[in-house]
């Protein structure tokens, strides 16, 4: 397919989002631009252009190479755009920084009694103040 399709329907499409609702939920809560500019749902996407996604805490700058109106399975999804090498270093360096931030972390493996309870308030209001 030469022609263009909707933002939404390409973005349900290359498996971004489960359902064109969560797209289009997406797109209008700003998550979605397009060559830098805020993208609105009907807004036409054509090959070559760059899309600027954010899901969560990750971000992804794709090129379009494909258009597609149905969903097909993740291999064939993955042939309709082409991520910036640029994106894949800041996720990759992201990924690694969130992964060993919590390297240190134990968690209890008990509810914490009244005691505990009470020493974690008086910590929390010090660095509250």
């Amino acid at each position: 397919m030469s022609g263009g399709v909707r933002l939404d329907k390409w973005l349900w499409a290359a498996r971004f989002f489960k359902t064109r609702g969560l797209a289009r939920d997406a797109i209008d809560g700003g998550k979605i631009h397009i060559n830098g500019v805020k993208a609105k749902p009907s807004k036409v996407v054509t090959p070559g252009i760059e899309i600027e996604i954010s899901r969560g805490q990750t971000d992804m700058v794709v090129i379009v190479r494909d258009v597609r109106e149905d969903r097909r399975p993740a291999s064939e999804a993955q042939l309709l755009y082409e991520e910036t090498a640029e994106s894949i270093v800041k996720r990759e360096t992201e990924r690694d920084l969130n992964r060993f931030s919590r390297a240190g972390f134990q968690p209890a493996d008990h509810r914490p009694n009244k005691r505990e309870r009470r020493q974690m308030t008086k910590l929390k209001g010090i660095f509250n103040d």
